[in-house]
């Protein structure tokens, strides 16, 4: 087994980019028509508490009861909805740009990752859809992920659980921006807010999207940032940020929502697939917040597929009601396993995250490729371009192993030609083959449909550890202090990889790879668009291991 590879290089690309032609051709949505009952009141103007007015529309059925109220907010436009062409309907490009791995329907009335009124309206509900503060019809000048924001929100709560059409309970539902919207307002504890679903949403804007592990992140900040700026009026440029802000500093804590303070019943779905945005901030949401009635709903399926997906719905129709109907407060988890992309071999539940019952294993990196279950006796190294290679570890699986949580990597790292480097750091699974092993693709980020296991990101030089909030298999980079590596110093440096669950069966691999560059192809037909990362250096770096330095990945083998 070689010591070195190319991970941006995997078999199966043409076959992969075949497909992705076909699905930009014709994606796999539907759009239905808008039921002809449904009652629609658009641009309807709510006040906030310095007098900004948010502009908000209301689908509710057209009889007079009043209901509880479904409530997203966003800076997406609330009028950028489906459009009839002919005798067909349009849909949001991005559907076309990420790949959809599985059918996805809504209604002509959903905007872009919102609640569908049709079908909530029919299950009982009021849906509210409402611009953001210097967004589409709203008023004044926005501040996206502020205190300000959420204070606009808390006044929005407050306003409809007042109007006629609804009964005084406002819970909120909606995907990513309109996830990360919901945790700030819940904080801040809203009399009307029932309860939250936020979808897949980050929680930490640093660690989660700008600059995980302190490598600065270049490919979905700027395609984010280019659109808020054309159709929003916004205080700051979030991408400029990352110019001004490279460290985690006061700006970065102050978009930093208050968990803990969250107290309000909570359904969080925390996805497996989406390592490069919201996963860890969803299971920091779940682990983190005050809440006890919290569910926490795992898969490792499409984002937008499952969101509209009837399985989903009902799960979030049953949380809803549930609270609305007073049932008694309970944490549990909807856990997901797959062994690869498409088979899902275990749904259970659960009671927490991480499972309490994990056993820790530490496997060592060795000669030869080799990750190892002892330490290696001797010291041993292999040294790779941070721009050219990887180091590349491999351990055979002896049994069937469920590995479930969030995995740990420590390195020792000798820097040579420079005095930092940005890690990248994959776990990958791959199954014996009659003529070569094959890589084994899981589902990740913006549609990628050849993702790792787990993945991990951490810039040498802001390698020192938080204390506070570092755990076992969860080490968290303070980056705040710089620390240059000076030549010929060995430093010992701890990647965290973010939560996985899958199944290994005996006889299949788990391969290590640690490079200095992004893990995947830049190739917009099988690369992971529109990610990308800021590159190390020109230079080489060593990994050193031994009995002086435990090198090795820790993994959370579920019995």
């Amino acid at each position: 087994m070689t010591a070195l590879d190319r991970p941006w290089r995997r078999p199966g690309a043409l076959r992969y980019a075949l497909n992705r032609i076909r699905g930009v051709a014709k994606p796999p949505v539907t759009v239905t028509d808008p039921p002809a009952d449904l009652h629609v009141e658009r641009d309807v103007a709510v006040p906030t508490r310095d007098a900004t007015v948010l502009r908000i529309n209301v689908f509710r059925k057209a009889d007079a009861e009043p209901r509880p109220v479904i409530l997203s907010i966003h800076p997406y436009g609330k009028d950028s909805l489906p459009k009839r062409r002919g005798n067909r309907w349009t849909f949001s490009a991005q559907y076309r740009i990420l790949r959809q791995p599985r059918p996805v329907t809504f209604s002509a009335l959903t905007g872009w990752e919102a609640p569908d009124p049709a079908w909530w309206t029919a299950q009982g509900f009021v849906v509210v859809n409402a611009d953001s503060r210097g967004c589409g019809r709203s008023e004044g000048t926005g501040n996206l992920l502020s205190h300000r924001e959420a204070e606009d929100t808390y006044d929005l709560v407050q306003w409809v659980a007042g109007q006629p059409w609804s009964d005084g309970n406002v819970v909120m539902l909606g995907v990513s921006y309109l996830a990360i919207s919901q945790y700030a307002v819940a904080a801040l504890q809203p009399p009307a807010l029932r309860a939250i679903c936020p979808w897949e949403g980050f929680t930490d804007a640093y660690r989660d999207l700008m600059f995980p592990g302190g490598v600065r992140e270049l490919g979905f900040i700027r395609m984010w940032s280019r659109n808020v700026r054309r159709d929003t009026r916004q205080a700051y440029d979030l991408q400029d940020m990352q110019d001004r802000h490279p460290l985690r500093d006061e700006f970065w804590r102050s978009l930093v929502p208050d968990l803990s303070a969250i107290a309000v019943p909570m359904l969080v779905c925390g996805s497996f697939s989406d390592n490069n945005l919201h996963s860890r901030g969803s299971l920091r949401a779940f682990t983190h917040s005050s809440s006890t009635h919290a569910r926490l709903y795992t898969h490792r399926g499409g984002k937008w597929a499952t969101f509209y997906a009837e399985e989903a719905l009902a799960e979030q129709l049953s949380f809803f009601r549930g609270v609305l109907d007073g049932a008694p407060a309970a944490r549990s988890v909807r856990l997901e396993v797959r062994e690869d992309r498409d088979t899902v071999t275990a749904v259970r539940e659960e009671s927490e995250w991480p499972l309490a019952r994990t056993r820790w294993r530490a496997l060592h990196l060795g000669d030869a490729g080799v990750l190892r279950t002892d330490p290696a006796a001797q010291p041993g190294r292999v040294a790779f371009g941070t721009r050219s290679r990887a180091a590349c570890f491999t351990w055979t699986v002896p049994d069937d192993v469920e590995l479930t949580g969030p995995m740990a990597a420590r390195l020792w790292v000798e820097l040579h030609g420079c005095d930092d480097a940005n890690l990248f750091v994959g776990v990958e699974k791959w199954r014996p083959g009659r003529f070569r092993d094959r890589f084994v693709a899981f589902e990740g980020s913006y549609g990628y449909g050849r993702d790792r296991v787990s993945t991990g990101w951490q810039r040498v030089s802001l390698r020192a550890l938080d204390s506070r909030l570092s755990r076992p298999g969860q080490p968290v980079a303070a980056c705040t202090d710089p620390q240059p590596v000076a030549a010929g110093e060995v430093v010992a440096v701890d990647v965290a990889l973010g939560p996985s669950a899958t199944l290994f069966r005996a006889g299949e691999h788990l391969r290590l790879v640690v490079a200095g560059r992004w893990l995947c192809p830049t190739n917009p037909l099988t690369g992971q668009i529109p990610a990308a990362y800021q590159n190390s250096p020109r230079g080489r770096v060593s990994l050193h291991w031994g009995p002086r330095r435990d090198a090795h990945l820790l993994i959370p083998e579920i019995p």
